[in-house]
């Protein structure tokens, strides 16, 4: 085997190693979400209409990120996060928290912070919900944000306001 060749093995190796990294095609690969808004609609009854808790805009970090981050309240007692008009960066391990600070930067940051992972973005354009467990205390996690998980960056995130009537918890289904 020849050193030209070696050279060549390392190099397709490397690129390999480098493209599965990076995935450099998400950054021109959008995926659009458009999910139906969780819990009923709003010709419900009153008593069966989602309760909205709170939200907040975004604002983009290391990627320009927009749209609206709110929180609802369910008729049966869930709580979920409903991203609207949003829009971000693809990219690889792409994830949606709640933190317990503003955390522009770092994975060790946020570790500090406190977060809760709601799942893997579901796509970097439309509107989308996430579930939040019933034992998170929106009181200390009022940060909505994207965070890729492989470098630890974060996209984007908004700051959620705390009205003084929002339950801490809810217990049971």
């Amino acid at each position: 085997m020849s050193k030209r060749n070696i050279i060549i093995g390392v190099g397709v190796v490397v690129l390999a190693i480098g493209w599965y990294a990076f995935r450099p095609e998400l950054i021109f690969i959008n995926k659009t979400v458009n999910e139906e808004f969780p819990g009923g609609t709003a010709m419900a009854s009153i008593e069966k209409r989602p309760m909205s808790i709170t939200k907040g805009n975004f604002k983009g970090l290391a990627h320009e990120t927009k749209g609206v981050a709110s929180i609802y309240q369910l008729a049966d007692g869930r709580r979920t996060l409903r991203l609207t008009e949003f829009e971000t960066s693809n990219g690889p391990d792409v994830h949606v928290y709640l933190t317990a600070a503003e955390v522009e930067k770092g994975s060790d940051a946020i570790k500090q912070a406190g977060f809760i992972d709601l799942g893997s973005m579901k796509g970097n354009k439309g509107d989308q919900n996430y579930d939040i467990p019933a034992d998170a205390d929106l009181n200390k996690f009022k940060n909505g944000t994207i965070w890729c998980v492989r470098f630890g960056v974060n996209f984007g995130q908004a700051a959620l306001d705390t009205p003084a009537s929002m339950p801490a918890k809810v217990v049971g289904n």
